[in-house]
């Protein structure tokens, strides 16, 4: 995710609101060693803003069964309410197991010891969509300044995995780069998340290339941590021609064709990791045009048995 996703992502999480459904049993047919594979729609960002229902019909031609999104503003979904969005997933054959909405500190009212209503909001749209996570995809620099500052903020992730199960869906969080480049107290900030949130109630969704130029590894992650990966996004990468605004010596590719052995990761986290979530996301595309490089990857995760 660039820093241009994440203002996208803040700015998604200003206004928000909505109806609750329990989502669970759209999912029961997928059993815990099941694998989904599905595609994070800012990988076609532009087109979904432009043509959102044109573009998501080209992703299910594709054969896209499930997507995520990444737009979420004024209680709509790329301009649509959460009943109209559901409806036209439906009618595509798609379903929206997780999206991302950032979860901030003014999210919580210490004062009444609540979500404010925007948040509620979020949980509640999420639901009527169907959503099985809801995924904070963002820690502002604040909360991770100060070691009691970010051990206060992960109890509200917990009390956040507590509202939406009671819609029957968990809260999660999507790790940038940050988490493995600073610490707190001596550990890194990935690992005080991992140590502070309740896995029952906080899934990790592991966006495997984020933390390739920070130092992070994936199996390395997974040998200290097993079983907390509900989700992941599956992303390769290859050395960037020139630094972008995060200032990242790399950049995502199409499956296969970087230097992340990104089907041994995906095979092992299937298997110890508790993954069943497994999220296309490519924002780079050398190029090609977005839609080819989702097709392409697509094709690239069936031919590894995804």
């Amino acid at each position: 995710m660039t820093l241009s996703r994440r203002k996208f992502l803040v700015k998604g999480s200003l206004s928000l609101a909505g109806t609750m459904l329990l989502s669970n049993q759209l999912f029961a047919a997928h059993t815990a060693g099941s694998a989904m594979v599905g595609i994070q729609l800012y990988s076609v960002r532009d087109e979904m803003k432009a043509d959102p229902l044109g573009t998501l019909k080209q992703l299910a031609a594709m054969g896209y069964k499930n997507v995520e999104h990444a737009n979420y503003v004024d209680r709509k979904f790329y301009g649509y309410s959460a009943t109209e969005f559901r409806k036209v997933l439906d009618d595509l054959g798609l379903k929206m197991p997780s999206g991302h909405t950032v979860m901030a500190d003014k999210h919580w009212d210490n004062a009444a010891k609540d979500f404010s209503d925007s948040w509620k909001q979020t949980v509640e749209d999420a639901a009527v969509c169907g959503q099985k996570y809801v995924i904070s995809p963002w820690l502002d620099e604040n909360l991770r300044k100060n070691y009691d500052d970010l051990l206060g903020f992960l109890d509200i992730f917990n009390k956040s995995g507590e509202l939406c199960q009671k819609s029957g869906m968990k809260f999660g969080y999507h790790n940038h780069d940050f988490e493995f480049k600073y610490s707190l107290n001596g550990k890194k900030i990935y690992d005080i998340i991992l140590e502070h949130t309740d896995p029952k109630l906080v899934i990790q969704q592991m966006d495997i290339g984020n933390m390739y130029g920070a130092g992070g590894r994936a199996l390395d992650i997974l040998k200290k941590h097993p079983g907390r990966f509900e989700s992941m996004h599956v992303k390769d990468e290859i050395k960037s021609a020139a630094k972008g605004e995060m200032d990242s010596e790399y950049e995502s590719t199409i499956l296969g064709k970087g230097i992340l052995p990104v089907k041994h990761i995906v095979d092992l986290f299937k298997k110890s990791g508790g993954t069943t979530e497994f999220i296309i996301e490519q924002e780079s595309y050398q190029g090609k045009t977005p839609l080819e490089c989702s097709k392409e990857d697509l094709k690239i995760m069936k031919s590894w048995g995804y």
